[in-house]
């Protein structure tokens, strides 16, 4: 399932509809839809810091679509959510490891030193 991307700006958590590149070499600022993946030199834009975007002087803004609207779901996003409350809504069944420490004794168990919030216990025998 594809998740749901966040505006790059700091303190904003609207989703993301717009991807800014900067040409350093052509000093432009190219603004479009929202790349398929998250790249590490862009940035995601939500509508509203998209629609409001400027470049530095003596930089020139290229807009490849006037409007940004988030991508309505795919297919596929239907399908990935679908089977996700699929799982959620199945019962829980422990496997043989929790089901036979779940069965023993406390005097069976016993605590290893603790490390921060951590703890862990070992089985005796």
């Amino acid at each position: 399932m594809r998740s749901v991307r966040q505006c790059s700006r700091s303190a904003c958590d609207r989703a993301a509809v717009a991807t800014l590149t900067y040409v350093y070499s052509d000093s432009t600022a190219v603004l479009g839809p929202l790349a398929q993946n998250a790249e590490p030199h862009s940035y995601d834009l939500c509508a509203e810091h998209a629609s409001r975007l400027t470049a530095p002087r003596g930089w020139e803004v290229v807009r490849l679509t006037p409007d940004f609207e988030p991508a309505p779901p795919s297919h596929d996003d239907l399908l990935a959510l679908a089977d996700a409350v699929r799982e959620a809504g199945r019962p829980r069944i422990p496997g043989p490891a929790v089901a036979a420490a779940a069965l023993a004794e406390p005097a069976e168990l016993a605590e290893a030193p603790r490390r921060g919030h951590l703890r862990v216990l070992r089985g005796e025998g």
